[in-house]
């Protein structure tokens, strides 16, 4: 099992640190959330909580994660660095193209584009991107991005973007693998058929055991069944061997967490995170590895 530790809730200028620590306690990746902005009146309903409010401060620092992931990786030598999620329907597929590709390149390919459809009709209407069709845009974005990480000139036709032979540099130099968040069927389908992995986010183990034979049975439908495939969530529990070990059994590759968050602790400085993350290695992680 594989954990990402969110950096949501530590200040812009700590990552550096806590990504060192981060990667010294064992994580396998850490995770970068994805805002623009905040709007002072949100009308939007939130997806991931009952009352539809979002469990985070509004004052939030949501700081770019590709310009972060471009400082953790001089700061560290393996850790990877995954965006859960990145909404891709909120910005032009070449925008994306272009900062993931650098990111992947200055990273020595450490990134992991986890992406959604986004939820948040605010920020789609100031950004100037259409709020209804998203999902059937970030399937063509997909397909987009693959094409243009390709090099050298390409050209994509399709029903929401169209472009005539271009080139765009730096590239990566490897595959990107694109992971796709969402629980609900839409979503599911869209990981199974155009994703290399699935995130889900606030699931608790039931909704786990639940979900993890449908994406089975939709890789299969598209026959993807012997394809690899990542599957990640944020399970609502302590990840205590013997669960984690079913957990596994059932097909789950990585646990998306955060140690403070885990110890009720929304908004951590340096020391702290530092702490509780050394603490979650040793107690959770290590003896997952046998350490």
């Amino acid at each position: 099992m594989r954990f990402s530790n969110s950096m949501l809730g530590i200040e812009v200028e700590d990552y550096a640190a806590i990504a060192q620590a981060v990667e010294a306690a064992g994580f396998h990746s850490v995770s970068l959330s994805d805002h623009i902005f905040y709007p002072q009146t949100l009308t939007s309903r939130y997806p991931y909580t009952p009352d539809g409010k979002p469990q985070y401060d509004p004052e939030e620092s949501w700081p770019d994660p590709w310009v972060m992931c471009g400082l953790m990786a001089s700061a560290t030598t393996s850790l990877q660095f995954m965006t859960s999620v990145y909404i891709a329907p909120l910005r032009n597929p070449f925008v994306t193209a272009k900062a993931v590709g650098t990111a992947a390149r200055v990273t020595n390919n450490r990134v992991i584009l986890g992406i959604g459809a986004g939820w948040m009709r605010e920020e789609f209407d100031a950004m100037e991107q259409q709020f209804e069709r998203r999902g059937a845009r970030t399937e063509e974005i997909i397909e987009v991005l693959r094409t243009l990480w390709r090099g050298g000139y390409v050209e994509h036709h399709g029903t929401y973007y169209d472009f005539d032979p271009l080139t765009i540099s730096p590239v990566p130099t490897e595959p990107v693998p694109i992971y796709i968040g969402g629980s609900s069927p839409h979503a599911l389908r869209r990981a199974a058929r155009y994703g290399d992995g699935w995130m889900g986010m606030y699931l608790t183990v039931e909704q786990i055991r639940e979900i993890i034979p449908v994406i089975r049975r939709e890789l299969e439908e598209a026959g993807r069944a012997d394809e690899p495939f990542e599957i990640g969530c944020s399970p609502l529990i302590v990840p205590h061997p013997e669960l984690v070990a079913e957990l596994e059994e059932i097909g789950l590759t990585t646990i998306l967490t955060s140690a403070w968050i885990a110890k009720g602790v929304m908004r951590a400085g340096r020391e702290q995170a530092i702490e509780l993350v050394e603490s979650f290695g040793e107690r959770f992680i290590a003896p997952l590895a046998g350490t």
